[in-house]
């Protein structure tokens, strides 16, 4: 099998009026950003669980005011959602990666990481894991974040709403760079952002018009994913990452949460 999927056969761009541009006979995506319209694409394909990866390589250089979004999102108001977003900077200074975690609807699960490497300079591989126990962000495949099922004390978890895998290069000067402080410069403009080498081979395709899941009918070990959870050395990885990089944590956020935090953080405790 391919080790990595072409962008003709497995993405639409669904907005941006050509800002949008598959290249190189479909391994190469590119999203861009003017004053007038940023741009965005979906997969043709839903998932119900999976191990999805993505190369991207970020705007490089003035980014502040731009947001590269790279998400799992279901359909509905009650959706469901795993989100990298990509915080744009001034010159030299890091780009801020923005994690949340949506389940039916409700979010506010940020937490928020510096970068070992500039984003910028090269592409790096963004993966999601999501299976029936957990969710894993890794980067580079250095897991930063983990969201462990907490259905037990309450906290609905995402295993019932099938999603599409979205991205977008968008304006957001109101709140991305220093919570707005720093405004977009259009003078270098366009800005953009370049994808290649996705692969969700390790992921179940769902199929809206007959209800099922391509894994339901697959039952080899190459679903091992699917109980996949941290071992010790990656483990250990994820505490080095959030020891010194994250930046933000609302598991953390006493003020924010002053009736308590939210019932999860006590499931995803971390040192």
């Amino acid at each position: 099998m391919l080790a990595s999927a072409n962008f003709y056969q497995n993405f639409d761009i669904t907005w941006g009026d050509g800002r949008g541009q598959i290249l190189n006979s479909g391994e190469l995506l590119t999203l861009s950003l003017d004053k007038a319209s940023g741009s965005g694409l979906q997969s043709k394909n839903e998932y119900l669980f999976g191990k999805i990866d993505m190369q991207l390589k970020l705007v490089p250089g003035n980014s502040a005011g731009t947001v590269t979004a790279y998400y799992l999102k279901s359909e509905g108001s009650a959706w469901d959602e795993i989100d990298f977003e990509f915080l744009g900077n001034l010159s030299g200074d890091p780009y801020t990666l923005h994690t949340n975690v949506f389940s039916q609807g409700k979010g506010g699960r940020e937490q928020q990481f510096h970068l070992w490497f500039d984003p910028t300079a090269d592409f790096h591989t963004y993966s999601i894991l999501w299976n029936p126990q957990r969710i894993i962000f890794y980067v580079d495949g250095t897991p930063i974040r983990e969201f462990k099922n907490s259905e037990s004390v309450g906290v609905p978890y995402l295993k019932s709403q099938p999603m599409r895998i979205y991205s977008s290069l968008w304006n957001a000067d109101d709140w991305a760079t220093r919570g707005g402080l720093i405004k977009t410069d259009w003078s270098r403009a366009p800005f953009t952002a370049s994808y290649r080498k996705y692969n969700a081979i390790n992921a179940c395709v769902w199929s809206s018009s007959s209800g099922t899941s391509s894994c339901n009918s697959n039952s080899d070990n190459s679903n091992s994913w699917l109980s996949e959870e941290l071992d010790n050395t990656s483990q250990q990885r994820l505490n080095w990452v959030r020891k010194n990089y994250m930046i933000y944590d609302y598991c953390k956020d006493t003020k924010r949460f002053p009736q308590g935090l939210p019932a999860e953080c006590a499931v995803n405790k971390s040192p």
